[in-house]
């Protein structure tokens, strides 16, 4: 199992049962965000370690391997979770809030990425996870720049998985198809499993990550029984 695991885009929902999930099976948690202070209780509750950084900046994602390096170690495995989301009518859409959009959905992934996979290379192996959602495959209306950043992590992640997977590095997407379930967002008593449990998808990036390299999956779908697809 891998001893370091940096989450990217660290918070309270995924991210946390990720962090949760991984420092159990014995690894050391770094967790990234634009605001760490958000991140305090439960860098205490694991041990976890939290950095600064903005994802859409070349300089801040340099910095922050090179914190977690210092600090840590060099992740086994990195987790990108980042998203920025901006709704309405596409001809009412604000191209400044569209470029922001793919910045953190899609660019700051190859930031990320390309970090993380400098130092797999040298080790010889490691995995990079990136996380989707619907938008991944399904462009919705009214939603078209989130679409457009999600498409282009998913185009990401395919191609450097079969890039890297030679070099025993497992990359995979992995599609959210649904609403998360949170302390903000409950499930109606009358419509229960209708939101995604997020231990229970940090239990599915755990299977993958445990994965045998002869039977390795670039991407796969999670959704509660519920969701159209």
């Amino acid at each position: 199992m891998p001893k370091t695991a940096l989450i990217v885009g660290a918070g309270s929902g995924l991210s946390a049962s990720l962090a949760r999930l991984f420092a159990k099976e014995g690894m050391t948690i770094a967790l990234a965000a634009r605001q760490t202070d958000k991140l305090s209780q439960l860098c205490s509750e694991i041990g976890a370690r939290s950095f600064s950084c903005d994802v859409s900046k070349p300089n801040e994602v340099q910095q922050l391997f090179i914190d977690v390096e210092t600090h840590l170690d060099s992740p086994d495995v990195v987790v990108y979770n980042p998203s920025f989301r901006v709704r309405g009518p596409f001809i009412e859409l604000n191209p400044d809030d569209v470029a922001k959009t793919l910045d953190v959905s899609a660019y700051g992934g190859f930031l990320v990425a390309q970090e993380a996979a400098k130092r797999m290379l040298n080790r010889g192996s490691g995995a990079i996870f990136f996380t989707g959602a619907s938008a991944s495959v399904k462009g919705y209306p009214q939603s078209a720049p989130f679409a457009m950043g999600k498409f282009a992590l998913r185009g990401l992640a395919q191609s450097i998985a079969r890039e890297l997977a030679p070099q025993n590095i497992h990359v995979a997407h992995f599609v959210i198809d649904g609403a998360i379930r949170s302390a903000e967002r409950q499930e109606p008593a009358d419509n229960p499993d209708s939101l995604l449990d997020p231990d229970a998808i940090a239990q599915t990036y755990l299977f993958i990550l445990r994965q045998p390299r002869s039977a390795w999956t670039w991407e796969i779908e999670l959704r509660p029984w519920v969701e159209r697809f």
